[in-house]
């Protein structure tokens, strides 16, 4: 090796350009970066995703979302008619479960929003820095090199793509199935009436549109905790473990008006878009609440993980 070029290694190396800052030819950069370098073409989107779509535990969740509307028409066929065992003749989204298949697939919602559908969100977003670290091949990727903004907003952008396929799956799955199950008919309302087959389309995307929004607080809480720890399983389990702590306390009435600013207070308020007309209000401070962890959160990832000393 030449004196010029053992002078570019070392300041390839020292700036952070790395191997691929010596690869070509010529002088470089007043900033250290080699000929041709673009940092927004490290780590492309569509090869993050691949990784993920890969992974067995992306399957393992798929499948698990795929088979639960199977499980649950098995459960009224066993059961008999929920209908029946609705008290009082009182009409709730259970009871009509087998009206028709988009009352199944809004049943399938609101059996699952609670707990289920936090458990991908969590996964895929508390997955993402945390297994890198684990599998000591962060240190790596950020020596290629992907700048940590970079490798954040890739990791991020996957998991959250990731989530709300998981979300669009399940009530597509318990829409096909229920409608081979119970017939393609009206949507019946707890509230009373019934909602024609397009208008309950449009509804349920609402519903699907919501809860998405509404899990943003779980997927960034666990994307920051997935900064600050190695272990994924601790990332995860935190976000699932605080969510179901913020479920804890909005059952606590004596919180009184404190309970408006926990995220779990909002989590049904797709409700309000199962009604003749829709009532908004309690979707859009459900979504006000929600965005505004997240984004807390997300900042706070971005601004920790730049500062950290990555050794693994």
């Amino acid at each position: 090796m030449t004196a010029d070029a053992r002078g570019r290694a070392a300041t390839a190396t020292a700036t952070g350009g790395g191997a691929a800052a010596v690869a070509g030819p010529g002088p470089v950069p007043g900033d250290g970066r080699a000929p041709g370098y673009r940092p927004r073409g490290t780590l492309p989107l569509r090869v993050e995703a691949r990784r993920q779509l890969l992974r067995r535990r992306t399957l393992v969740v798929a499948a698990v979302l795929v088979l639960l509307p199977f499980v649950l028409v098995a459960a009224f066929a066993i059961g008999g008619d929920p209908s029946t065992r609705s008290g009082g003749g009182r009409v709730s989204l259970m009871a009509a479960a087998t009206a028709s298949g988009g009352n199944f697939a809004a049943t399938v919602l609101f059996v699952s929003a609670g707990f289920l559908l936090v458990v991908p969100v969590a996964l895929f977003c508390g997955d993402t820095i945390a297994s890198e670290a684990s599998w000591s091949s962060l240190r790596y990727l950020l020596a290629a090199p992907v700048p940590r903004a970079r490798l954040l907003l890739a990791k991020l952008t996957v998991a959250l793509v990731f989530s709300a396929a998981a979300m669009v799956l399940l009530p597509l799955v318990a829409l096909g199935v229920g409608t081979a199950a119970y017939g393609w008919g009206p949507l019946q309302l707890p509230t009373g009436g019934a909602l024609s087959a397009g208008d309950a389309a449009g509804r349920l995307a609402v519903v699907v549109g919501y809860v998405f929004v509404s899990q943003l607080v779980t997927a960034a809480l666990a994307f920051w905790l997935s900064t600050v720890t190695d272990a994924p399983l601790g990332a995860v389990g935190g976000a699932v473990g605080l969510t179901i702590v913020g479920n804890v306390l909005d059952q606590v009435t004596a919180l009184g008006g404190w309970r408006d600013v926990l995220p779990a207070h909002w989590q049904y308020a797709w409700a309000d878009a199962l009604q003749p007309t829709v009532e908004w209000s309690g979707m859009v401070q459900g979504a006000s609440v929600s965005v505004a962890y997240a984004l807390v959160l997300v900042a706070l990832a971005f601004r920790g993980f730049a500062r950290k000393d990555v050794v693994s």
